[in-house]
């Protein structure tokens, strides 16, 4: 390399190699600097130092007319790119991106999706050395060229890459070497490292590193004297040695291109660490803004501080004491070490030993806020958007909703205006397929007018804005607009009815009519029983809606009307001639039909509902655990006399029926657990009475039955049960027991109790 390129090779998002930059860079002083990403965004490097710009913050590189082809660019405070981009800004030098446009790249990944994968070196089945050559050329791979600092530090002696980096890079406080000394380590790594086996992979890397010589020969054609060059720690020897213009000139010609937009979008430290599949992430974000903003020094007093904060606010025990001896045992252990100083498995170990006592749960809370971290990034107000992703933002601060990383809970009064707006709005991003929003609870009654949500932003949702802007240019347009789509690509009566449900608690009337006839239609179209029955009780659900969140459910309740009707009728059909599997599936269907009938409330369906379950109940040639389930029902709902429910068992557990067939009944009469049983009076004397009526042959045969029903119930259930039979058995006397005869009574005795009885009756004695 020249002297007019300077090659500063960095560890992406270290705050080490950011702090040794800078400090070159006011050294060199450079007239212009290029830095390791995608050049059509070029054009956003100015918003790095606009007013409202909070790193986490990362580039988002879409194909428009394909959104979900996209590639991120994240960047903290304390990433090198960052601070180079922000020094170039404010000293007024020429700033550019220099990696392989995102242009080609998206394009060559769309090229790939449609080849075939090959096979390379193929070895001779009777070649045993090629083998063994070529596995152990595989398994160094991932440890020389996906993870060269891991390489790195266990040939220094640390148990990894991240531990040996800290140490001697992100806490060191004299840079002045530190890139001629990365540049080198990487030559060596780089020379050890067999070629990639991907030829997709290779040709990739080989594009990358093309692209940005191509970058450093313009800028020197521009005439400048004093080039900074940022890039990964891995690409400077490939930059550093410079072959033949031709070459590169050859290997960049001819490939396939997309049309790219750009935009910055907030990011989160989550996101940027290595557990969440990131690449280039690193293991502990929060740890390195700590050692960011105190200049490279661990400073274990004051990180030891914010750990007793986070205890004491979590109501975890951390003393003063503790932490002294954190701090104590922080600083043992490096001297121990021979590290320069207490890193952050040395702060762990301290915190471990000293604080949690064994306990796991401290440890987790600590990784999460201050090793991982929660921090959301911000994005100036200049920065290119969508209309769908402004309309959004908008409505979020009209109604004083935080688009948070953290998860937090949200209690909704649907009676207030605002906080049925927010339900709206929460319902319509659903339909935007974005899971801003998930409802974790719906409470109070059939009035429905309290709703739970937990929440979590996720930088991901904002490639998911793009993808649905096309839709429409505010969340309703384009909510309504998706849900239509949605409905023509239906293709079962379920996912039509719960689409229906969606529209109506997003309040979308337009759609919501459209989507009706599409339901009207299909229903009186399709004679799939099964279908008909699950697409009733998303359709009940909707009715409890109308009121509270003052909404037209007429048209609802009209195909409603429909379904019911229609189902009444062919339940007897659907439940001929099933085997265990389908019945099973029917028994839950018919539950849940019954609840979604009992949540309309109207008399006339739950009527001839209660019939076409007594028919089923009653017919022959319907499998057993169905007929089980509705005379369960058909007995919850008083539909007849409790003689009728008790015929029906006895006729169904006689000795006649074979035991598989009388445990399928008792299963689907008793399939909802046992705690009713040990609360129903009714219930509990109908199964009493009947065991009590059997013979002790009959009973012996159908013990197992019973046996095998109870073993379904909870342990909880099955001793309430246990007891209640016991109290029973010990108040009332048990068939069989002797009673002494007339001439054996002691009629004095008797008399002298007489008084007594009648002063606590409250008889008289004329009655006596």
């Amino acid at each position: 390399m020249t002297e007019k390129v300077h090659l500063f090779g960095v560890r992406h998002h270290g705050p080490g190699c950011a702090r040794s930059l800078l400090r070159a860079l006011e050294a060199l002083q450079p007239d212009c600097v290029l830095i390791e990403g995608p050049p059509e965004a070029d054009a956003l490097l100015t918003l790095a130092t606009a007013d409202g710009m909070e790193p986490p913050v990362a580039l988002l590189l879409y194909a428009p007319e394909e959104p979900q082809r996209a590639a991120f660019y994240p960047f903290a405070e304390f990433s090198p790119e960052w601070q180079a981009m922000r020094h170039a800004l404010q000293a007024g030098v020429p700033a550019r991106f220099m990696d392989l446009p995102q242009a080609h790249a998206l394009a060559l990944d769309k090229e790939r999706e449609g080849v075939e994968p090959k096979v390379v070196d193929r070895i001779p089945p009777d070649s045993t050395e090629a083998v063994i050559d070529a596995v152990a050329e595989r398994e160094d791979e991932p440890a020389l060229r996906h993870d060269p600092l891991g390489w790195l530090g266990q040939a220094a002696g640390y148990g990894g890459g991240e531990e040996w980096w800290e140490h001697t890079v992100e806490q060191r406080q004299d840079g002045a070497e530190l890139f001629t000394a990365i540049a080198e380590a990487m030559s060596a790594v780089r020379a050890e490292t067999p070629p990639l086996t991907d030829p997709f992979q290779a040709r990739r890397e080989a594009l990358r590193e093309a692209s940005m010589r191509k970058t450093i020969r313009a800028a020197q054609k521009e005439g400048r004297e004093r080039i900074a060059v940022v890039c990964g720690a891995w690409h400077v020897p490939a930059l550093a040695q410079m072959p033949a213009v031709g070459a590169d000139n050859e290997l960049l010609k001819g490939l396939p291109k997309l049309k790219v937009a750009a935009t910055w979008i907030p990011w989160t430290y989550d996101r940027l660490a290595a557990e969440s599949g990131y690449g280039a992430g690193v293991d502990s974000p929060a740890w390195y803004e700590h050692l960011w903003r105190r200049g490279g020094r661990a400073e274990p007093a004051a990180w030891f501080s914010r750990v007793a904060r986070l205890l004491r606010e979590a109501e975890m025990d951390c003393s003063s004491a503790h932490l002294i001896e954190c701090v104590r045992l922080a600083e043992t252990l490096a001297a121990v070490r021979d590290r320069p100083g207490p890193g952050l498995a040395e702060l762990l170990e301290a915190a471990s030993t000293v604080l949690t006592t064994g306990e796991e749960a401290p440890l987790r809370l600590i990784r999460r806020e201050l090793i991982i971290g929660r921090r959301l990034g911000q994005v100036a107000s200049g920065a290119p958007t969508v209309p769908l992703q402004r309309d959004l933002e908008r409505r979020c601060k009209t109604l004083r909703l935080a688009l948070s990383p953290t998860r937090e809970p949200l209690e909704l009064d649907l009676r207030k205006d605002n906080d049925l707006a927010r339900s709206q709005l929460l319902h319509r991003v659903r339909l935007l397929r974005i899971s801003w929003g998930e409802v974790t609870q719906a409470r109070g009654g059939k009035g429905t007018f309290r709703e739970s949500w937990t929440l979590q932003w996720q930088p991901e949702f904002a490639l998911a804005m793009i993808e649905a802007a096309p839709y429409g240019n505010t969340v309703a347009e384009a909510a309504a607009a998706l849900a239509r789509r949605t409905a023509q690509d239906a293709r079962d009566l379920p996912t039509l009815t719960e689409l229906v449900s969606q529209l109506l608690l997003a309040d979308l009337p337009a759609a919501l009519v459209e989507v009706m006839r599409d339901l009207e239609n299909r229903a009186a179209l399709t004679g799939d029983l099964p279908q008909l029955m699950a697409a009733i009780p998303p359709l009940a659900q909707v009715s409890r809606y109308g009121d509270v969140r003052q909404t037209d459910v007429a048209q609802v309740l009209h195909v409603l009307d429909g379904l019911i009707v229609r189902v009444c009728i062919g339940l007897g059909v659907a439940c001929q001639a099933l085997d265990d599997e389908a019945a099973a599936s029917m028994a839950g269907r018919i539950n849940r039909l019954h609840a979604a009938l009992k949540l309309v409330d109207r008399s006339d369906h739950l009527d001839a509902w209660l019939i076409a379950l007594r028919q089923i109940a009653d017919a022959s040639g319907v499998h057993h655990q169905v007929q089980g389930r509705a005379a369960r029902l058909l007995f919850d709902e008083g539909h007849g006399d409790t003689g009728d429910t008790a015929d029906r068992m006895s006729r169904a557990l006689s000795r006649a029926v074979v035991p598989d067939a009388a445990a399928a009944w008792l299963e689907g009469f008793l399939s909802d657990g046992g705690m009713i049983l040990a609360h129903d009076d009714a219930l509990f004397r109908l199964l009493d009475q009947w065991v009590i009526s059997l013979s002790a042959d009959h009973f012996i045969q159908a013990l197992p039955l019973v046996r095998r029903t109870f073993a379904t119930f909870p342990w909880p259930a099955r001793r309430q049960i246990g007891e209640r039979v016991q109290r029973d058995a010990d108040r009332e006397p048990t068939a069989g027991t002797e009673v002494a005869p007339s001439d054996q009574w002691h009629q004095a005795r008797a008399e002298a109790l007489m008084p007594i009885l009648s002063l606590i009756l409250g008889v008289g004695a004329e009655s006596q």
